[in-house]
């Protein structure tokens, strides 16, 4: 394979490190992801040589900001394929952005005894706020049921479906299990039916390429840090036209037009309403360079490797005795295990003591812990810098706990 592997692993600085005296392999960047070097100076540059608050000055630093802020807009339209950089707001994250939509869209455009479609595989971003806005506006919510295998049963969809349901809301890939769902054969089906259509793509935008204009979905929301970028920085796309009828969620600076004590105060235009306050600028400056280091290397080579990877990772584990995978074939990106009856926290915390590191507990998915009898599932996660090395060294540590543990 031609992927460059040990460069791309030179970059990330982390990576060199060891825990427990042991070479560090991080199987954890499904829950967030290490950051190449290139993003950690281009934040520390721009902290250090170009701060100034943002559209706000006419001072030479704030214009520069600004500009640099508004160019990484562009990056990120670019980057999914919006049709306008004023599709994308910046949000703190995937589960702002979700929380977002659910308190404009769904305040304003929903109607008591409508009705909202979410799947079993979520995360919980993408359940709580439609159930938070479900109580406050006597919406409903309905449950897209999975296979054993954990996918979603498509035979189930168009009985989900009713004259009063307005919005489907659904992971692109899961957290927990790694399944792809087919979006690009469920949308057509859900905007047919006159349905809004969100999709969660915090799993997603690293793995491979992402279309929104070629999905048709209405609103697409990632996170900056698990693609390679800063904490505290997310996208949420959404269709121009949808945005424009969407009041702001928060008030403050730099989202209004005017403001006056005795006539209200009204909104600047989309995506600007939307972006209260001083936002995170460095966090911005350090997602246009993951972008941009990701773009280098080529999601296409990327996803190759991973999923070469990937193959090899469960081949491997199917190989330690007492082990139980969950989820499907085609996956990407994490794989969800037991090791017999052991909880997963005392094997987290064993694969620790080896230098491994992994994610034990609900993943922030208790419906689907449930769906599978289980209190909590360990999970490790592959990302382009992982090796077969590490697959190697987690396996072996595998065995050693079922052989410790009995």
């Amino acid at each position: 394979m031609s992927f460059p592997l040990e460069r791309v692993r030179a970059d990330f600085p982390v990576l060199s490190r060891e825990v427990q005296g042991k070479p560090l392999a991080y199987l954890d960047s499904a829950a967030s992801a290490q950051k190449p070097r290139q993003v950690i100076e281009r934040e520390v540059e721009f902290y250090q040589h170009g701060y100034a608050a943002v559209h706000r000055g006419i001072h030479t630093l704030s214009a520069e900001a600004t500009e640099q802020m508004e160019n990484v807009r562009v990056q990120v339209a670019d980057f999914i394929h919006a049709a306008s950089a004023e599709e994308i707001v910046f949000v703190k994250g995937t589960t702002e952005a979700i929380n977002l939509v659910a308190n404009t869209f769904g305040r304003t455009l929903l109607s008591p005894g409508d009705r909202i479609i979410i799947s079993e595989m979520e995360h919980h971003a993408n359940i709580v706020p439609w159930q938070m806005i479900a109580k406050e506006r006597g919406l409903h919510i309905d449950v897209w049921k999975l296979t054993p295998e954990g996918e979603l049963d498509l035979s189930l969809f168009d009985s989900l479906i009713t004259p009063q349901t307005k919005l489907l809301a659904l992971a692109h890939v899961s957290n927990v299990l790694g399944t792809v769902n087919p979006i690009e054969t469920i949308i057509p089906k859900a905007k047919a039916a006159g349905l809004t259509v969100l999709i969660d793509g915090a799993q997603a935008v690293m793995h491979h390429k992402v279309d929104v204009q070629a999905l048709d979905c209405d609103f697409y929301v990632f996170s900056g840090h698990k693609l390679y970028g800063p904490t505290g920085i997310g996208v949420l796309y959404g269709k121009a036209a949808l945005l424009d009828q969407m009041p702001p969620w928060e008030g403050g600076g730099s989202m209004i037009k005017h403001v006056s004590l005795t006539e209200g105060t009204t909104f600047a235009k989309a995506p600007w309403r939307f972006e209260a306050g001083s936002p995170n600028t460095g966090g911005m400056m350090g997602l246009g360079a993951a972008i941009d280091y990701v773009n280098a290397l080529g999601l296409d080579a990327i996803h190759e490797y991973e999923q070469e990877l990937m193959q090899y990772a469960l081949a491997e584990l199917a190989q330690v005795p007492g082990i139980q995978i969950y989820g499907p074939a085609n996956r990407a990106g994490v794989i969800a295990f037991n090791l017999g009856k052991h909880h997963a926290y005392d094997v987290g915390s064993f694969l620790d003591q080896y230098g491994i590191a992994i994610r034990t507990g609900h993943h922030c998915a208790m419906p689907l812990m449930s769906f599978f009898g289980v209190p909590s599932m360990c999970r490790a996660s592959l990302a382009m810098y992982n090796t077969r090395d590490e697959v190697d060294r987690l396996v072996a540590g595998l065995k050693r706990i079922s052989q410790l543990l009995g």
